[in-house]
């Protein structure tokens, strides 16, 4: 069941005591309210800031959130046990996906181990059945130890020129290896589902899987301010099909989770405490299946600042932030269905993503048609805040 991982004690950080927490709840006839999540429970930051978009545009977003003592809603226990998609009451608070107004961005194929399963897709064009053979050709070409490989590198134009010679060059090979890393658009602003919402596959696909991710909050003059849990739902045919079905295979209703929470920058929790994160993550199905793996950004192939700089810069700009999926190095392979097919999801897996500083992320899988429709964007957004008297 999903509310076993909507309590304080699993949600949120090991460290929550020293944490700046900021997210944001839907509170029934007021709208979407950004709040800090504290010990003595969760905390109106509207008088502080608005929207996330523009808290994160403070000079010290983590000194001001300490500082600003706004008002108790509830407690941190009530609101994750309601934010929960088996058991939710629209009476009462419940968490939402932590940004609003920034662009959803991601990068891809930042790690070796995901590199090579999108070689596969391409090489197997979608088509899961074939996946393990052309994983072992793949593989006896190129071999799995391209981790000392620089992005960008003489090395990595050398082997370049090599798997073009042999006929293993790839599209994703150019991104995983070459100078340019592939940034693209997740989905839309407003678009994200929070903890404990459901998360959602397009009914046409056969291969699909979660992608466990860290996403950096980024505000419009490139500082990143903070990190988040992600799940960047994936769809594997679609894409191995072509790569021009990206935004079909990455963008659907309910296709982006992010949450618990942004845990704030500060003194005791930054840049360098997330380049050592190890995400683990679990799929429980209905039917008992259980699927455990890792991502440890340890093992990134291009240093998280080095994306947000190829994210944003000269050539692009992001006046309300954005924030940026990291890339996963998991690719799950093991068998669900029959041998070589490797994994794909059900309807009704449970979904977790967590990591001891940043908490737990836990969505429910169903399919981007039943999952609860995307009605609520930034229009509606501007409506209930000058109600509330928060636009000046």
């Amino acid at each position: 069941m999903i509310s076993s991982h909507l309590r304080p004690e699993t949600a949120l950080p090991s460290d929550h005591h020293d944490a700046v927490l900021v997210g944001r709840i839907h509170v029934p006839g007021t709208g979407p309210v950004l709040v800090q999540v504290r010990a003595d429970g969760v905390h109106d930051l509207s008088r502080l800031a608005p929207t996330c978009s523009e808290l994160l545009e403070l000079p010290d977003p983590a000194a001001a959130v300490r500082a600003h003592d706004g008002p108790r809603i509830a407690s941190a226990r009530e609101v994750l046990a309601n934010s929960s998609c088996d058991a939710r009451v629209e009476d009462t608070p419940f968490l939402l996906a932590p940004c609003d107004l920034q662009a959803i961005k991601a990068a891809g194929v930042t790690f070796v181990a995901s590199m090579l399963e999108r070689v596969i897709e391409e090489q197997a064009r979608g088509d899961a059945s074939k996946a393990e053979s052309v994983r072992q050709a793949v593989i006896a070409v190129i071999g799995d130890n391209l981790g000392a490989v620089k992005p960008g590198s003489p090395e990595a134009a050398r082997l370049k020129d090599i798997l073009i010679a042999q006929g293993m060059w790839s599209q994703y090979l150019e991104v995983g290896i070459g100078p340019d890393a592939e940034v693209f658009t997740k989905s839309q602003p407003m678009s994200a589902v929070g903890t404990g919402s459901e998360v959602g596959i397009h009914p046409g696909s056969e291969w699909n899987n979660p992608e466990p991710e860290v996403v950096l909050a980024v505000n419009s003059r490139g500082e990143v301010v903070g990190a988040a849990l992600g799940n960047d739902v994936n769809l594997r045919d679609f894409e191995g099909r072509s790569a021009l079905l990206l935004g079909k295979a990455k963008d659907n209703n309910a296709s982006c989770a992010i949450g618990p929470f942004i845990r704030l920058f500060d003194a005791k929790f930054g840049i360098g405490d997330v380049r050592g994160c190890e995400l683990s993550m679990r799929v429980e199905g209905p039917d008992g299946f259980v699927m455990d793996g890792a991502s440890s950004l340890a093992k990134i192939s291009r240093d998280p600042l080095d994306l947000v700089g190829q994210a944003i810069g000269a050539n692009h700009q992001y006046p309300d932030g954005f924030m940026l999926f990291l890339g996963t190095m998991f690719a799950p392979t093991q068998d669900r269905h029959g041998p070589g097919q490797g994994f794909t999801h059900v309807v009704g897996d449970v979904v977790t993503v967590a990591t001891p500083r940043l908490g737990t992320l836990a969505n429910r899988v169903n399919t981007s048609d039943r999952v609860a429709p995307w009605t609520y964007g930034t229009r509606s957004l501007m409506r209930d805040l000058a109600r509330r008297g928060l636009l000046g």
